[in-house]
């Protein structure tokens, strides 16, 4: 991921980024989003209103992904609209991505979830559940800073 400052008004004072000064490295982000416990999903209901709600996951693969029930509210969002955000709890160390979800049909990875999903949660999911589905968002764009150096760390991640 190529890191750069966000776009902003002037007024937030960011600092100026010739040369990647104070931007933060892409693996900063990965860390948090590897450690993260807790991964709030921002969709979209189909009348435009919003919804947002926690869920457990894993990062792999460059990637953050989470099981849910078919029928649950994110899971039809997404459905509808893939576009999704996902933020981490801390908003002084934050990690914002951007992406769109898609359903985990890779065996393979399927498999790595589950061993990394009980590793970290103490629970095995049941990935050959009909009745819920293993969704993926490999970020488009990604945002993150540390609140107590926002104007130097404030950075962009694009592919």
């Amino acid at each position: 991921m190529k890191s750069s400052r966000p776009a902003v008004p002037s007024s937030y004072g960011l600092h100026p980024a010739p040369g990647g000064a104070g931007l933060l490295p892409w693996a900063w982000a990965e860390q948090r989003l590897a450690a993260a416990r807790n991964y709030w999903i921002c969709s979209t209901r189909e009348d435009g209103r919003p919804h947002a709600m926690p869920v457990w996951g894993i990062w792999l693969e460059g990637a953050l992904v989470f099981s849910t029930a078919r029928t649950s509210r994110k899971a039809r969002n997404l459905g509808g609209n893939p576009a999704a955000a996902v933020h981490l709890e801390s908003g002084d160390e934050a990690v914002i991505l951007e992406g769109r979800a898609v359903e985990v049909v890779d065996r393979r990875l399927l498999e790595a979830y589950r061993q990394a999903y009980e590793v970290k949660y103490a629970f095995r999911p049941d990935i050959d559940n009909p009745a819920d589905v293993t969704l993926m968002i490999r970020p488009e764009r990604a945002f993150g800073w540390t609140e107590a150096e926002y104007p130097g760390s404030a950075t962009r991640w694009m592919p």
